[in-house]
């Protein structure tokens, strides 16, 4: 845009990328002034199951943006839930923003609820904080809690730093249980809480900013 003369300073058409620039104060592309970007907005979606983290399918099956309010502003989702998990899903404004909450260095912890069937102790899930290798891949350490048994299926909570695809399903399905449902109740102190499945509400930028200031990666 500089090479082709569109961007100029108090007037002044500039010539060359090596400006420094104090603000964006007098700085104009094609005549019009630019303007500091907008700060970035998260957002805590309920996904209920059956829904696509997609923007569009091929095959026509329902995705997020199908059930998003239509005066959201445009975004992406943080991280993917599988087409029958549900609960937590943060949206965000900001590529930089949902690169930073999904990096592994970054440690984010997610925290999941599994009810399963079949029979698992508690020192079997205990175990798991030393990490599995299940067919060659290698999860990281997982936090894993017994909440209670109800008749022939169990509830489980996992919190975990990494989320590989399908990791608390594979995980879970490797010590004997069929898991019938998985619901996310929480990505960093964002937490699902009493959100209607299907409902969005942003979170607010005083809590994005001190959160953001917690951030390894």
């Amino acid at each position: 845009m500089i090479g082709e003369g569109r961007v100029a300073l108090n007037g002044t058409v500039l010539e060359t990328p090596a400006t420094l620039l104090t603000s964006l104060h007098g700085v104009t592309v094609d005549g019009q002034p630019v303007k500091a970007a907008a700060p970035a907005k998260l957002f805590r979606f309920h996904k209920p199951a059956g829904l696509l983290t997609t923007e569009r399918d091929p095959k026509g099956r329902p995705t997020i943006y199908d059930r998003l309010p239509k005066d959201l502003p445009r975004v992406m989702p943080v991280g993917r839930l599988d087409l029958n998990t549900e609960g937590l899903l943060l949206l965000t404004t900001d590529g930089g923003l949902k690169r930073q909450l999904e990096l592994p260095a970054t440690g984010v912890e997610r925290t999941y609820r599994a009810r399963a069937y079949g029979q698992v102790s508690q020192a079997q899930l205990e175990s798991l904080i030393e990490g599995i290798e299940i067919e060659g891949v290698r999860y990281g350490a997982i936090d894993a809690n017994l909440e209670r048994r109800t008749g022939a299926n169990v509830w489980i909570e996992m919190k975990l730093r990494e989320g590989k695809n399908r990791e608390v399903r594979r995980v879970l399905e490797y010590l004997g249980l069929q898991v019938s449902r998985l619901i996310r109740t929480a990505y960093g102190p964002f937490a699902l809480g009493d959100l209607p499945a299907g409902a969005v509400e942003e979170i607010r930028q005083h809590d994005l900013i001190a959160f953001r200031k917690t951030l390894k990666g």
